[in-house]
């Protein structure tokens, strides 16, 4: 299996970034880490080796990108508003670095991604994939949060509006942009075991305001032998890799 590690200084976020890719050919697939994780982790994690199959047929080529959660959500000890424009800084160096560095890597200047997180890098995806759909064609989603406003401790401004889902989704009127949605293959995954309660909640909520906006996705909600850890998100990418097309 061919494995490339790419760095590069990011002007987004002013220092030197990090990505694995795993593949020769095949649908560029965007990998966002879970919770304060790093590029790595995916392979670290077994995940990798568990889509072994779909990235030596070609059928995958595999992007895992470096988070910085801990510099921006996770960072009690930055005051709120700058909380979000470090994330801010983080979707640029996603949408300006990333995804032109996809096209040239893939040979393609327009192409189509697929997307997919565990945990928090679940809320990445599906952000990512409502705010920019031109640019994706599926996203898969495990085990996530779509609501937020828990990581601000109360603090709220337009900028964060933008930045969570659970908020800005029911509002979206554009047509173009729901139609663009609405051409995105979304699965929406979340296991009812250990630790997974929330995520439970905010997966059926989010799904409840993709219906009403009128966009298809695929709910699926596995037993309670599913917790919230590594092991589920293999047995769900072994799953849902296929879907890939």
């Amino acid at each position: 299996m061919q494995r490339e590690y790419h760095k590069w200084y990011s002007p987004a976020l002013s220092r030197e970034m990090e990505l694995l890719v795993f593949g020769h050919y095949g649908r560029p697939l965007l990998v966002f880490p879970s919770a304060q994780g790093r590029f790595f982790d995916y392979e670290s994690n077994h995940m990798i080796e568990t889509i072994r199959h779909a990235i030596e047929g070609g059928q995958v080529k595999v992007y895992c990108v470096d988070g910085v959660d801990s510099e921006s959500w996770f960072n009690k000890g930055l005051e709120p508003r700058l909380r979000v424009r470090a994330h801010e800084f983080y979707e640029q160096y996603i949408t300006h670095e990333v995804f032109p560095f996809l096209n040239h890597n893939c040979g393609s200047q327009n192409v189509r991604i697929a997307a997919t997180g565990s945990s928090f890098g679940a809320y990445h995806t599906l952000n990512f994939a409502l705010k920019y759909p031109w640019n994706f064609s599926h996203v898969l989603c495990f085990s996530g949060n779509y609501d937020i406003r828990e990581r601000l401790e109360g603090f709220y401004d337009d900028s964060f509006y933008f930045q969570n889902p659970m908020d800005y989704l029911p509002n979206l009127a554009d047509n173009d942009t729901l139609e663009a949605i609405r051409r995105i293959k979304i699965a929406l995954v979340v296991g009812q075991g250990a630790w997974e309660g929330n995520c439970i909640e905010q997966t059926k909520r989010i799904s409840s305001i993709l219906d009403d906006k009128g966009i298809g996705h695929h709910l699926d909600l596995w037993g309670n032998d599913t917790p919230h850890d590594w092991p589920s998100w293999r047995r769900m990418i072994s799953v849902y890799i296929s879907q890939l097309d």
